[in-house]
């Protein structure tokens, strides 16, 4: 697979983990890393959600927070349906789940992947006017390759401001309230 399409797609921005203990994984990120505050949305789901192009009803949680120019998601799923986040694309001992990427054309972004011969998992609407998907971009001898894991994110609207303030009170954090749920 060539890479460049890839590399061309958008700015990196994410480092995405589906650790095995959500709460010691915050722990450590807060503590011992010292990264923070996190910010939870719990119970996500996406609209129009396909996982391997049948419809998904995968529902989960996720704590955001910044570390440097590097935002840290740590993902817990919330219920048992297949998806990314269990089973053969779960990588062992917390490693690295995926990276994600931004981009302002998501359809041109799943074109590049996919004649880049990536193979994509997971398509979805984020809010009014976002879109997702997940794509395995290791080479076809070695899928499942949780490692290779990429996330096209295409942001909804207001996305930039929920990004900037969760960047912001990572350069004010004093280590207080390490974690934040938000309604």
């Amino acid at each position: 697979m060539n890479a460049a399409p890839i590399a061309e797609i958008g700015t990196p921005m994410q480092i995405a983990f589906v650790p095995d203990d959500f709460d010691a994984a915050l722990r450590h990120w807060t503590q011992m890393m010292g990264v923070g505050p996190f910010f939870v949305l719990e119970n996500i789901t996406l609209d129009d959600m396909r996982f391997h192009g049948a419809p998904s009803d995968c529902r989960f949680t996720i704590a955001l927070a910044q570390w440097g120019d590097v935002q840290i998601e740590l993902i817990r799923q919330d219920n048992d349906t297949p998806s990314i986040y269990r089973g053969d694309y779960l990588p062992q001992g917390g490693a690295m789940h995926h990276i994600c990427l931004l981009t302002a054309d998501i359809s041109a972004a799943r074109a590049a992947v996919v004649s880049g011969g990536g193979l994509l998992l997971v398509e979805g609407k984020v809010g009014a006017d976002g879109a997702v998907f997940y794509a395995d971009c290791g080479p076809a001898e070695t899928r499942p390759n949780a490692g290779a894991v990429v996330e096209v994110l295409q942001p909804a609207s207001g996305s930039d401001g929920f990004f900037a303030m969760i960047a912001d009170a990572a350069k004010h954090w004093d280590g207080r309230d390490p974690v934040r749920v938000l309604g």
